[in-house]
């Protein structure tokens, strides 16, 4: 019996030395990510690396259509339209590592899904990116990119009335319930958990660089080092996440990614800074000849701009998302650009013509890096092509002095009607990788509208 050739690109060969230098590690997480970026998969042994990347694996194509709960979405049109069959799992290259921490010994490896033929499953969010990145690559352009992590450490336990609590540092079990941003003192408690992160990602291939205190109780970034290819940049997103979760569970803290936890703080985002780099490797986005911006930066912002609204439910997938966007918490509420301004959606930061970029602010540190990604990379794709022009840069408080923009979407709901009635969004996203997405979020918005929460109790139990 032939082999099947591996469409990712995979190499055999990766697996062998890596058995080779990792002679304790007896299992490996194997993980593809949902329209969600939830790792989904399984834990293989040992002696199962290999068939993997000789033969793929079979996993079921309703894989890539549970809501947020891990239950079927009928409407996405992958569960019993299909029959639920098999579709076949390869590896990505390069993503095989071992796990920090572990005992026993374990690994972990990245998939995607394709067709039993070994064409990319179209619902796959890493083969969305794939395919934006491929059609920049067709316009003689590669994008070079890094991902900002915020997230919080919360302790594992609530406090008398139920609510959530930052954690206590890990060094000495000192609580703090202030802000204390920018302050490198209120680090210090977290350093050995830190010291376990910044170990797990070298393990992993992944440059974790500066940490700091965010701008709420418990609340920390991590910066990534760019990537030369901004898939690679949402891999190493993806797994950072899971590598801190990871570590905050072993050192007996809860590492959360709800983009806002705290009603009365700032929420978390997932900056992603971009850039644009032609065939001769430079960056097309920096200004030459004395002019204040270039026009393939002045366009790459347009098109942003222009797409923003019908694209907010990719930044803002969740009920919980719509929380974070509030005046003057470094959360951007309108369609805007700006020159090192943290108000505003789009900045350009300070610093060389040669390291010219775009700080794409909207995300929420809940969205999928994948998608993300994808959506950005189309809108600047569609701003070069139609050369459209972002308006004039917003001056000061962006909260104040950018101009509204009536088509934003104000809730969840209505992103997610924006968001089913965009050409835009399907074609940035796929037509698969868009019903699927659309289908999640719509079945997920019903569930949260038909539970009722505990402000209803509060507010209406013994009064009406």
């Amino acid at each position: 019996m032939t082999r099947p050739t591996c469409p990712s690109g995979a190499d055999r060969a990766e697996a062998e030395a890596f058995l080779a230098a990792h002679p304790a590690i007896e299992a490996f997480d194997i993980v593809l990510h949902d329209s969600n970026g939830i790792g989904r998969g399984k834990v293989i042994r040992r002696h199962e690396l290999l068939p993997l990347y000789d033969s793929g694996r079979h996993m079921p194509i309703s894989i890539l259509g549970l809501d947020i709960c891990g239950e079927d979405v009928d409407e996405t049109g992958l569960i019993w339209d299909e029959g639920d069959g098999d579709r076949r799992a390869w590896p990505v290259p390069g993503t095989l590592a071992p796990l920090h921490g572990t005992s026993p010994a374990r690994g972990e490896l990245l998939l995607s899904l394709y067709t039993l033929e070994g064409a990319p499953m179209t619902s796959d969010p890493r083969h969305a990116l794939a395919r934006q990145v491929a059609a920049l690559a067709a316009e003689g352009l590669t994008a070079t990119a890094a991902f900002e992590l915020e997230f919080f450490l919360l302790a594992n336990g609530r406090d008398a009335e139920g609510r959530i609590l930052p954690a206590a540092d890990i060094l000495d079990g000192r609580q703090s319930r202030q802000t204390q941003v920018y302050s490198v003192d209120h680090l210090h408690g977290m350093m050995p958990l830190f010291a376990d992160i910044y170990a797990a990602a070298e393990a992993a291939g992944i440059r974790a660089e500066t940490v700091i205190s965010e701008y709420a109780p418990g609340q920390y970034e991590l910066t990534l080092h760019h990537r030369p290819d901004i898939l690679q940049a949402a891999d190493d997103l993806m797994r950072l996440k899971r590598i801190v979760r990871m570590q905050a569970r072993r050192h007996g803290v809860t590492a959360c990614f709800m983009a806002k936890p705290f009603a009365e703080h700032a929420g978390s985002g997932m900056h992603l800074h971009v850039s644009l780099q032609d065939r001769e490797g430079r960056n097309v986005l920096a200004e030459s000849g004395g002019a204040a911006h270039s026009p393939t930066l002045l366009n790459a912002l347009g098109g942003l701009a222009a797409t923003m609204a019908e694209s907010m439910l990719v930044f803002a997938p969740h009920a919980n998302s719509w929380r974070r966007f509030a005046s003057r918490s470094y959360a951007p509420i309108s369609a805007s650009w700006g020159v090192n301004n943290r108000s505003v959606a789009l900045r350009v930061p300070a610093g060389p013509a040669s390291a010219r970029r775009i700080e794409h602010r909207p995300a929420g540190v809940d969205a999928n890096p994948y998608l993300v990604a994808a959506t950005v990379l189309a809108g600047i794709r569609k701003g070069l092509a139609e050369r459209l022009d972002p308006g004039p840069a917003t001056i000061g408080n962006g909260y104040e002095n950018a101009p509204d923009d009536a088509a934003m979407p104000r809730d969840w709901g209505a992103a997610i009607e924006a968001a089913r009635q965009s050409d835009f969004l399907r074609s940035a996203l796929g037509a698969d990788m868009h019903r699927t997405f659309v289908a999640v979020k719509a079945a997920e918005h019903a569930r949260v509208a038909r539970t009722i929460p505990d402000v209803d109790y509060d507010l209406y139990l013994h009064t009406v």
